[in-house]
């Protein structure tokens, strides 16, 4: 029987070819390396500008959070799907290429008489005598949400008009917010309405973010010589006593870990925006300060701490702070559900 040759295997390197393999191999890693590093680079050059010029975009979107709307898909032209079944939509143009939705709500007692009526039927009612209230929204949703509804008919049942506009870049308003973009629209709607309101009582109720706007509109409008019957500002921010390193939406930062220490070079040298504290030097209206103690993002103290700038600008007779316990749970958005609320504004109507 024959045997198979047996093959031989190759011998091991020597020594210089083993230094060859191992010289060939560090220079493809390294040549990897700097590939890696050319690309890291490239990417850096290009993405640090493209970042600093979007971030700044869309960390206001997520801010103004105008364009989440819950419930979705909404109709915001038919308040009646909200229980307000004495309202009718409109949109107003506050200057060109900017439509505003608007709610009008009569007050309950004309609720019958209410139904199947146009909008000239509504806009000629806003002279019957009745007060008229302007309540100025805060930064999330729409006029649709459910704590703005139900302000909206509190002051119905309370025998006074409501409007409530989406500001621009809300709800089915259109163009995009802005601080100047928000005063001007108010600045429309508080014209459009005191142009048919005849002599009744126009009075506007800013909540959060509707405060800062609420404030500046009024500043604005003593350029003119013109002065709110009254203001109402729950749960006011100040820019000025909040530890705020951008501007007043910042506390809408902290929900997303690490955002705000991240991009914190976007904002470190800009200036806070709506600078209430401020304007509420230089206003003149009767103004009422409600304000939760269990607020979670204006603190009570806050609250005081503006309220006594207010008082100390017009006079402690002018100037009111009511307060309502935390323990009731009314965070920053439901006062509206306060039983003593009712006579808190019929009692600040009745002293305008």
């Amino acid at each position: 029987m024959q045997r198979r040759p047996i093959k031989q295997r190759d011998s091991p390197p020597d020594g210089k070819d083993r230094g060859a393999a191992s010289a060939h191999r560090k220079d493809g890693a390294g040549s990897r390396r700097w590939l890696k590093r050319a690309l890291l680079a490239v990417a850096v050059c290009i993405l640090v500008p493209v970042t600093y010029k979007v971030i700044p975009n869309l960390m206001q979107d997520i801010v103004h959070t105008y364009r989440l709307s819950v419930p979705f898909f909404e109709d915001l032209g038919r308040p009646a799907d909200f229980s307000l079944n004495h309202t009718i939509n409109m949109y107003l143009t506050s200057e060109e290429g900017i439509s505003l939705g608007v709610w009008h709500t009569v007050p309950e007692s004309r609720w019958k008489e209410a139904q199947g009526k146009d909008l000239t039927w509504y806009q000629n009612t806003l002279n019957d005598g009745s007060p008229v209230f302007i309540y100025l929204h805060g930064n999330t949703g729409t006029r649709a949400a459910p704590h703005r509804v139900g302000v909206a008919k509190l002051l119905s049942a309370l025998g006074y008009h409501v409007l409530v506009p989406d500001y621009r870049g809300f709800g089915d308003s259109t163009g995009e917010p802005t601080e100047s973009g928000l005063t001007t629209d108010a600045l429309h709607v508080y014209n459009w309405v005191k142009a048919r309101s005849g002599d009744s009582l126009v009075v506007i109720w800013g909540h959060s973010l509707g405060t800062g706007v609420t404030c500046n509109t009024a500043v604005k409008l003593l350029e003119d010589g013109v002065v709110f019957d009254g203001v109402i500002l729950e749960g006011a921010f100040n820019a000025d006593r909040q530890q705020i390193p951008f501007y007043v939406f910042a506390w809408y930062y902290t929900k997303f870990p690490g955002i705000k220490n991240l991009f914190s070079f976007l904002w470190e040298k800009r200036a806070a925006v709506f600078n209430t504290e401020r304007n509420l030097k230089q206003m003149r209206s009767p103004i009422m300060f409600l304000h939760s103690e269990d607020d979670h993002l204006v603190p009570i103290e806050i609250a005081r701490q503006t309220y006594a700038v207010a008082a100390k600008a017009q006079g402690e007779d002018r100037v009111k702070l009511v307060t309502f316990d935390g323990s009731l749970g009314y965070l920053h958005n439901g006062l509206y559900r306060d039983p003593k609320l009712p006579g808190v504004l019929k009692e600040f109507v009745k002293s305008l």
